[in-house]
């Protein structure tokens, strides 16, 4: 099952991606790499387009990524969602009744084991694993913690898209606007 549809969540670097993926018929996707002064503006052309952004509070730039700017963030901008790796931001935009992503990364056992200790504290809407390329994690991660699996980072073909998905992904989080092309929804 995928998420609303879309394989893929267009993942936005640069403002041009941002334009391209306006004009695309992706509804979901994510702002990476964002200064916190293009914000107001992105989320208002967001709105205005009909387009739901998952915002990764860990890198913008200008902006703590702590609960603080996960409020200010939350209150001003009203994102669909929020992206990180820390409990603080996760926390506090549940408070704020926005979607939670929470991203782990699997380096070793151990770095997994931490990962569910912080996602069961956490309870987050959604999981994204990286890298992405593990189907044998995405089923574990999807089966354990019983919540809907993104997978990013690494993903470069249509055959690994499809195998995250088999797996168990809802949706792969990417930059690559071959991926974008290959896997647009219909209109």
């Amino acid at each position: 099952m995928t998420y609303f549809g879309q394989k893929i969540l267009p993942s936005v670097r640069k403002l041009e991606d941002f334009e391209k993926m306006l004009k695309s018929p992706y509804e979901y996707g994510v702002l990476l790499e964002m200064h916190v002064s293009r914000l107001k503006s992105v989320y208002e052309l967001a709105n205005r387009y009909d387009k739901k952004m998952f915002l990764h509070m860990d890198l913008v730039q200008g902006l703590k990524n702590d609960e603080y700017a996960t409020e200010y963030v939350c209150q001003e901008l009203k994102p669909y969602g929020v992206i990180s790796t820390k409990a603080s931001v996760i926390l506090k935009a549940r408070q704020k009744k926005v979607k939670t992503m929470q991203r782990m990364f699997l380096l070793d056992s151990s770095s997994l084991e931490k990962s569910y200790q912080l996602m069961e504290r956490t309870q987050p809407d959604y999981i994204e694993i990286l890298p992405g390329l593990m189907p044998k994690y995405i089923e574990e991660v999807k089966r354990k913690t019983g919540r809907l699996v993104f997978a990013g980072g690494l993903i470069d073909t249509v055959e690994e898209v499809e195998q995250a998905i088999a797996a168990g992904a809802s949706s792969i989080t990417t930059s690559n606007k071959e991926l974008w092309r290959h896997f647009e929804p219909e209109r």
